[in-house]
């Protein structure tokens, strides 16, 4: 890693610590993310969506060992973190420590672990959860890339990361896979 993106991580993990929002580039795509443990950061991400407070987000870890401190983990959930080979977000069981605005009405939460290079330094140095929602003004379309998303968007947060901006790869969004307690599966986005 190169001293350029140290630096970027370094800074962008110092608006997080202290509550503010980051846009940044994820597995899939731009993202808008806060503390997933900080409700007041939360607060805002739905604010500047313009979303309601029930629509859950889901939040970014670096390493499915952690899945369980934030919630509880039915055994096929590591098999399937294991064969994906796109990004994948697992809806959860018995959501816990993470801020109570980011949980489902019905006790969930959707993680994805993220293979990612600038994630998951950022999530390694950050030590916490990190919310990832799409760029954008909650029912218009998700920005592919970066020069796509709006300026009411980019001039609402706290911090906008120096890195990924050029990219032309077409993002996607990650499947969603929700799981009960006893491992039924229910394949809510392929």
């Amino acid at each position: 890693m190169n001293d350029k993106l140290k630096e970027e991580i370094r800074k962008t993990q110092e608006v997080l610590k202290n509550g503010g929002i980051i846009l940044y580039p994820t597995d899939t795509v731009w993202g808008l993310g806060c503390d997933a443990t900080n409700a007041e950061a939360v607060k805002r991400i739905y604010e500047i969506k313009k979303r309601a407070d029930n629509k859950s987000m889901l939040v970014l870890l670096d390493d499915a060992g952690k899945i369980a401190t934030y919630a509880d983990v039915p055994e096929i959930a590591l098999d399937l973190i294991e064969v994906s080979d796109k990004p994948t977000t697992i809806i959860y069981p018995g959501a816990k420590q993470l801020a109570p605005n980011l949980i489902a009405g019905d006790g969930t939460i959707g993680i994805r672990i993220t293979r990612e290079e600038f994630t998951q330094a950022l999530l390694f140095r950050f030590r916490k959860p990190i919310v990832s929602t799409s760029a954008n003004i909650s029912g218009e379309p998700a920005p592919r890339y970066f020069d796509e998303i709006s300026e009411e968007i980019k001039q609402a947060v706290d911090y906008i990361v120096d890195y990924r901006r050029r990219d032309r790869q077409p993002a996607h969004p990650s499947s969603i896979i929700k799981l009960g307690r006893r491992g039924e599966i229910e394949i809510i986005r392929k």
